[in-house]
Order: structure tokens, then C-alpha cells, then sequence
């Protein structure tokens, strides 16, 4: 693990009953990043909200993007904690 062990927080709406989406898209980064990542955090939040952060930098938003599919969560986020690393079949799938 690096100094600087990267926090991602994703921040979903309770209102919207995201938890869920939100729960799953954390195990999906966790298992991906176990040895980059220093701590991850599920934000509770309203308003139609579902916005994935690193480090205070905001790498996706549902309002600007849409939902997320994992390997576009997951190429954001190794982009800025480990640009190096491939993700395998998520990198091919984007190539294709």
C-alpha cells in the first residue's frame, strides 16, 4: 500500500433507496483495489444522489453520467490510484 492510501466514497440516495447499488459497486471496487485503496465509505444522502469520489474528487455522477457500469467506476478510479494496473477483461471490454 502507498503513504497516501486513497478514500473513496460513494455517496447514494436513501430516499431513492440506492443502498443496494451501492453496497454492490463498493464490493466491486474493494475486490478490484484490496491493496491500493486505504478505506471506502457509503455516504447516505438525498435528492436523487449517487456520486463516487477519490480523495474528495468526484469521478462519477449520476446526474452528469447516468448510472455507472462497474468497469467505467472501476477504470475511473484505478486511473487515479493505480494508473498502471490492468483490469483484465473490463479493459478489453472498452477496447472492443
Amino acid at each position: 500500500m502507498s503513504p497516501h492510501a486513497p478514500v473513496v466514497q460513494i455517496e447514494y440516495c436513501t430516499q431513492c433507496r440506492w443502498l443496494p447499488r451501492a453496497a454492490w459497486l463498493a464490493q466491486e471496487l474493494l475486490t478490484t483495489f484490496e491493496q491500493e485503496l486505504g478505506e471506502l465509505s457509503l455516504k447516505p444522502g438525498t435528492g436523487g444522489v449517487f456520486v463516487v469520489r477519490v480523495d474528495g474528487e468526484v469521478v462519477w455522477d449520476r446526474r452528469e453520467q447516468g448510472f455507472p457500469e462497474p468497469t467505467a467506476v472501476k477504470q475511473a478510479v484505478r486511473d487515479r490510484v493505480a494508473p498502471g494496473k490492468s483490469l483484465g477483461h473490463s479493459d478489453k471490454a472498452v477496447q472492443e
